[in-house]
């Protein structure tokens, strides 16, 4: 919220006789803050707690507020300092009040909203800073967890000769052996949030080091690490958090700094690596080592999985398993891939005989979680190839033409592992058009991705893309001789809905009378994650109920509580997009009438 929402206190109101009310600040989730003057004359924050509205898991047993218990106890340069605090009533509604020293300055999010920062020597001393104060807070006889280190909880002094950071808001703060039970995630921004938060709902030391870390890439590339929109998410919480956690399956990608960091120097990213590593047992294990580090004092191994991984893509051994028999549905599809492809394999000197070779390779687009990257590897399966999957930052760097040498080593692989599955997901992100693009090193990584792409079947590999957005995609990947073949990937029809409900609970344990018919009919527009999502909620609520079975009323019940994660106007985009690139494909035939 900002300055112009409602407060509850107006200007000049008087708190508790004590504290003049000049100005409202900011209404968080837990608080509103506000600029006062003490009785003293000085200057001070007042953050305001409604009673009511403040989740339980912030108050201790006696029933007091833990942030203001916490900072009771606190006495650090690097966090705010604590001066007051109180209860009061306001219109007949209870509050608790916090009163904390005034700090002249800005927050760390104010400060890079209004200009980055430039310098690593100046990153440097804001993230000593907090780690000083994370040090303190670790360290503690009874130790506190911050859990919400973020550039909006972080002040910077600026009232003395030199910038000192301070950490502010300890509103999720909990003590390191509170039961994990009462760990409250509604509010925190998830791009500083540790995964083991999110999937364990425990915090410890290393969750408040990932997110020091995840304050550091902030700094250095303007932007969160793994970043995502969850703009069109927000009142869909657990949806944002399976986002973010598939997103850190992910390699860590670090974009270009040289333009933004006058005084970069590329040990930095190992140490990124390590504090944001998804495994607690990699990351820094204490504030001092972090802080060590960061002052050369000690050398810091390129963790495995974070640097490494942006430079290796994994090759997966396909053996013949279930293949095609595992997909419901697409069965023109998997028709077209035997015949242009599986039968040139299983029978190359029939084919040769007509100068006929294995089909470089083909676009799979339509929308999102419709079963594009799962066709890909059940297709690989039935061909019995070996898998390469490329996602778009697999092939990011750093440096100039680092991608190109990325793209070269990926095409190189897969014909050393020949026969082989070479498939981009999300090509778009990788080899977007041209068209109205000045940057000539982009330029360059398209011509290298074409240049590849050429004969490449002759070499015993089969590309294949997948997009939702095809449009975006230079044209000439998709001329003849390239990825020459263009399927449309549809939600599943009722057929296909009906035999993915039959294949998601045929080894589950399910009840009598579930009508897969029925199923199929309540989940129209319901794209094929959807289901498997429906499935699996439908297994956990059995599991909760303690019902032992999957019921047909379980199912009904989990199937009106699910709606279909993708809109029905969305849907009549990929319909659209879908004739626009039907027309292009008959254009192109007409195009080749004549000489």
């Amino acid at each position: 919220m900002n300055k112009n929402q409602s407060a509850t206190l107006s200007k000049n109101f008087l708190l508790d006789n004590k504290y003049t009310v000049l100005f409202f600040i900011k209404k968080g989730y837990n608080a509103e803050t506000y600029r006062v003057k003490g009785k003293d004359g000085k200057l001070y924050f007042l953050k305001l707690f409604n009673v009511a509205q403040v989740h339980h898991s912030a108050f201790d047993a006696e029933g007091n507020l833990l942030e203001i218990e916490f900072l009771k106890r606190m006495k650090h340069p690097d966090i705010v300092a604590y001066k007051d605090s109180g209860e009061v009533v306001v219109e007949n509604r209870k509050f608790f009040y916090l009163v904390l020293d005034f700090i002249a300055g800005e927050t760390l999010a104010e400060r890079i909203a209004r200009e980055p920062i430039s310098t690593w020597y100046d990153i440097k001393q804001i993230i000593i800073g907090v780690l000083n104060g994370l040090e303190y807070l670790h360290n503690l006889p009874d130790p506190v967890i911050h859990n919400e280190i973020t550039p909006q909880n972080i002040m910077l002094d600026l009232s003395g000769e030199t910038l000192q950071a301070k950490i502010i808001d300890f509103g999720y703060a909990r003590k390191f052996h509170q039961s994990s039970k009462v760990y409250n995630r509604q509010g925190l921004n998830l791009h500083y949030v540790a995964s083991e938060c999110l999937t364990a709902g425990t915090f410890s030391p290393q969750s408040d080091l990932f997110s020091a870390g995840a304050v550091i890439y902030q700094l250095l590339f303007g932007i969160a690490p793994w970043s995502k929109d969850f703009s069109k998410f927000e009142t869909e919480r657990k949806r944002m958090e399976d986002i973010i956690l598939d997103e850190r399956e992910k390699p860590l990608v670090f974009p270009n700094v040289a333009d933004r960091i006058v005084d970069f120097d590329n040990s930095i990213l190992t140490i990124v690596s390590k504090a944001l590593h998804n495994d607690i047992e990699q990351r820094f294990q204490s504030a001092k080592e972090f802080i060590r580090a960061l002052n050369s004092e000690i050398t810091i191994e390129k963790p495995v999985n974070s640097l490494e991984q942006t430079n290796k893509v994994t090759i997966n051994k396909i053996k013949r398993g279930k293949g095609f028999a595992a997909i419901a549905g697409m069965q023109q599809l998997k028709e077209q891939m035997k015949t242009d492809v599986i039968d040139v394999i299983e029978n190359p000197e029939e084919y040769r005989q007509h100068n006929l070779g294995l089909p470089n390779g083909m676009l799979l687009y339509g929308p999102p979680g419709c079963g594009k990257t799962f066709f890909a590897e059940c297709f690989a399966e039935e061909a019995g190839y070996n898998f390469i999957k490329v996602i778009a930052s697999d092939i990011a760097s750093i440096y100039i033409h680092g991608t190109q040498e990325k793209i070269g080593k990926i095409f190189k692989e897969a014909r050393e592992k020949a026969p082989t599955i070479l498939f981009f997901d999300e090509l778009d992100a990788m080899v977007q058009s041209r068209e109205n693009s000045d940057n000539q090193s982009y330029s360059s990584e398209v011509n290298e991705f074409l240049s590849q792409l050429d004969n490449i079947g002759n070499s015993g590999v089969f590309v294949i893309g997948s997009t939702n957005q095809p449009n975006r995609i230079d044209k000439a990947v998709l001329r003849a001789g390239r990825l020459e073949k263009w399927f449309y990937i549809p939600p599943p029809d009722f057929e296909a809905r009906k035999v993915m409900f039959e294949l998601y609970l045929k080894n589950r344990p399910v009840d009598f009378g579930i009508d897969c018919e029925r199923l199929a009919t309540l989940t129209e527009n319901y794209v094929s994650s959807d289901i498997k999502l429906l499935i699996d909620e439908a297994s956990r609520k059995t599991i909760k109920d303690k019902t032992k079975r999957i019921s047909m009323e379980t199912l009904e019940f989990v199937i009106k509580n699910q709606k279909p994660t993708i809109s029905l106007a969305e849907l009549k985009k990929h319909e659209a997009i879908k004739k626009q690139m039907e027309g292009e494909i008959v254009d192109s035939e007409r195009r080749r009438i004549g000489f």
